[in-house]
């Protein structure tokens, strides 16, 4: 079985190829450039460095969000686009679910925290029981107080990981009351081959989608459509 891996749900562009229980490639990119410059070139890279037919793919495993909204609407229309003229189905892989898969068998609790700004993280709470992936909280965007405070609730030992560590970690310092560790750089950051191999198990339970059918799922509404509910808020109240 062979699945390709895309994430572009964050400032990482990360492409993968996994087979079976094998990593075959991953081309993973964290610098300033839009991922619409980027994941396409990289797909290319990979396909010409193993000389994969993407015909002999099965399926494409995507990070579906949450996550920046231009990076996710990249990488959803690439699968979309890849799905379509291959004819294979997409598997929609949670973001924050595919970063926690990072740190497989991690003794105690994983916590990733994505900086969603306006002092929000995009966060869950995983742990590994019996070599199998949990999900003790499932992804959602709340406020960095919300999430320590459930930490301290489950009151177990936690690695955090994600590009909101460097942004919130004298909070973290100061308010996690339990013993806490931060993973290491190769793997604290979203990689293609955690979607991939993750993207694999769904596959094997069924969780596959037409590629048509497939969208984002941003867990919150973008800063834009925020912004209009605002004003169209506004000016209700001015005509009251």
């Amino acid at each position: 079985m062979k699945i390709l891996g895309l994430d572009s749900s964050g400032l990482v562009a990360s492409v993968a190829v996994v087979e079976d229980d094998t990593l075959l490639s991953e081309y993973t990119v964290n610098h300033k450039k839009t991922h619409s410059q980027t994941l396409l070139p990289m797909l290319d890279e990979i396909v010409r460095m193993i000389e994969l037919d993407l015909n002999e793919v099965d399926a494409i495993a995507v990070a579906a969000g949450p996550g920046s909204f231009t990076g996710l609407r990249i990488g959803s229309a690439t699968a979309k686009g890849l799905g379509l003229a291959l004819d294979k189905p997409l598997i929609a892989v949670p973001t924050v679910d595919a970063l926690a898969y990072n740190l497989y068998e991690t003794h105690g609790v994983i916590c990733p925290l994505m900086d969603a700004r306006r002092n929000q993280v995009y966060t869950g709470i995983y742990e590994f029981a019996d070599g199998k992936f949990q999900v003790i909280s499932a992804q959602e965007a709340i406020s960095i107080e919300e999430i320590i405070e459930k930490i301290n609730q489950i009151g177990r030992e936690v690695i955090f990981l994600g590009d909101g560590v460097p942004v919130f970690r004298e909070k973290i310092e100061a308010d996690c009351k339990v013993s806490h560790h931060y993973a290491p750089a190769h793997v604290n950051r979203q990689r293609a081959g955690a979607v991939a191999a993750l993207g694999t198990l769904y596959y094997k339970e069924g969780k596959v989608q037409n590629a048509r059918d497939h969208q984002p799922e941003y867990l919150r509404l973008s800063q834009a459509e925020r912004e209009r509910l605002q004003r169209e808020k506004k000016n209700c109240e001015e005509k009251k």
